[in-house]
């Protein structure tokens, strides 16, 4: 299974800890797809194209996702950086 080094941000094979490794990635996109949703939420939200409710229930389920992406990164013993795979020339994924 490959892992991050959290100190590098490269991909590592480490067989011994595939679980965390798959924790690794699966949590790094969700990340990546929480950050993507709220950023077109905010695009939507300053286009004008919400109802007052939906901009609530919206920043709730935002809310709710990241804290349970918290609880995930705890039980896994994850940080913020290590879900940012270094991709080489193409930078940092998030």
């Amino acid at each position: 299974m490959q892992t991050t080094n959290p100190s590098s941000g490269k991909i590592n094979l480490d067989p011994d800890n595939a679980e965390h490794g798959l924790a690794q990635l699966v949590l790094t996109v969700i990340e990546l797809l929480r950050q993507i949703v709220e950023r077109h939420a905010i695009r939507r939200v300053d286009g004008g194209n919400l109802t007052d409710e939906q901009i609530e229930n919206l920043g709730v389920a935002l809310m709710n996702l990241e804290v349970k992406m918290d609880e995930l990164k705890t039980i896994f013993n994850l940080k913020d950086e290590d879900l940012n795979i270094d991709l080489g020339p193409l930078g940092n994924l998030l």
